[in-house]
């Protein structure tokens, strides 16, 4: 009985195994196959087997997932790297600070002001101590301390009459500018604390002259607003006027602006609104940047194209001015002079009512850079000013010798 229980329990673990063989299944159900048609089915169910398997393993890979979160972490890295790129690309390059490692070297006076910082000047005409009218001169865009409106080596006439009136003249370079340190964070009113210090400093005494040309015309109203009590007379040579002072009526400071050339518009209207893309803005290939900062001719006037023809370029002193980089010296001045003022000019009120300072405006009325129609709305809203229109002169006026003569006697005479 135990042998016949062995036999069927044998039997059984045969036809299992033979169930798992494919050439068995296949001799058994078609006994009349050949072995070589066994072998064929055989693979056959081999491969079938394995394609099977493949495609087990292909649905357990096609269940892997990303970490939760991983796109919003990876558009985070990119964002941030975009904007450390544009960041680097608006940066201006550091300043090369005059005196410091790798700056340009210091070759002329300077004071220390309160702050730390150094300011550079220069000094003509009589000697201060026997001088009988002591002025301070503030120079244009782009200029410096050796600007050739004032300077002893481009006008004759000047060694003349500042001995004949006995005149001594300082001039300096505005921060950033030259050798004078950079302020990034200066105002109209700092630097007229800085021409105070600088007086006081040169021992000028309680009262001195001002003459602001072209843009140093902003700094000049700044004098008016910020130190009346210090001025002996005051000189504004063709100043810049602000298109966004709030005095001026919207339709006239429109049409004036409207009159400038496209590439002066936008290059106005960034300084104004986002100054601290002045700099990139400025020096960027895709648009036209300033046409002042790149000399267009087309700014010229018949008389100005007539005196820079006649200019010696021997006293070209463009490159000494922004030694230190263009970003602190003629990029921050376009943000002073045409962004948001912290005063309106054509709400001062007379600083001088008994007439004993005498306050001086010059314009050409073809200046093509100083809208004429401006500065004869600015005379018409201050009638203390004393305004003086000069037919078929343009913004380069004040480098004609007889000109600037003419400037400072009046100023110091009346004459």
């Amino acid at each position: 009985m135990m042998y016949e229980d062995e036999l069927v329990h044998q039997r059984r673990q045969n036809k299992t195994q033979s169930l798992r063989n494919p050439s068995v299944i296949a001799k058994s159900e078609f006994p009349s196959l050949s072995p070589a048609m066994v072998e064929g089915v055989n693979r056959k169910i081999s491969a079938a087997s394995a394609r099977s398997h493949t495609r087990r393993r292909a649905n357990q890979n096609s269940s892997f997932k990303l970490p939760s979160g991983i796109f919003g972490k990876v558009s985070l890295v990119f964002f941030v790297g975009i904007l450390a790129w544009g960041y680097q690309t608006i940066r201006p390059p550091p300043t090369k600070i005059c005196g410091s490692p790798g700056g340009p070297t210091i070759t002329g006076p300077r004071i220390k002001l309160r702050d730390g910082r150094y300011l550079a000047y220069k000094e003509h005409g009589v000697p201060k101590h026997v001088a009988k009218h002591k002025i301070i001169f503030l120079h244009g865009f782009g200029s410096c301390r050796h600007d050739p409106v004032v300077d002893n080596h481009l006008s004759p006439v000047l060694p003349g009459i500042s001995k004949q009136l006995g005149i001594y003249i300082v001039s300096f370079d505005r921060p950033g500018y030259g050798e004078s340190d950079p302020h990034p964070s200066r105002t109209l009113k700092s630097l007229t604390l800085d021409i105070e210090e600088l007086a006081d400093q040169l021992q000028l005494g309680s009262k001195f002259y001002i003459i602001g040309v072209s843009l140093g015309g902003a700094l000049t109203w700044s004098c008016l607003k910020y130190i009346p009590h210090r001025l002996a007379g005051v000189s504004l040579l063709t100043p810049v006027t602000n298109y966004w002072w709030p005095g001026f009526p919207a339709n006239l400071s429109t049409e004036a602006y409207s009159e400038m050339l496209p590439e002066d518009q936008w290059a106005l209207r960034v300084a104004h609104y986002t100054p601290w893309l002045s700099y990139w803005w400025n020096t960027q290939k895709w648009f036209p940047g300033s046409a002042v900062i790149a000399n267009n001719p087309d700014l010229l006037s018949q008389q100005d194209k007539e005196i820079v023809a006649k200019f010696d370029r021997k006293l070209d002193f463009s490159g000494y001015a922004k030694q230190q980089g263009d970003a602190e010296s003629i990029h921050r001045d376009l943000a002073i002079a045409f962004g948001k003022w912290e005063f309106d000019p054509m709400d001062l009120e007379n600083p001088f009512p008994n007439s004993e300072v005498s306050v001086h405006l010059w314009q050409g009325d073809e200046d093509l850079l100083v809208p004429v129609k401006l500065q004869r709305y600015v005379a018409q809203r201050l009638p203390w000013i004393h305004y003086h229109e000069l037919p078929g002169s343009g913004h380069m006026f004040p480098l004609r010798h007889e000109m600037f003569d003419k400037t400072l006697r009046i100023m110091l005479t009346g004459e």
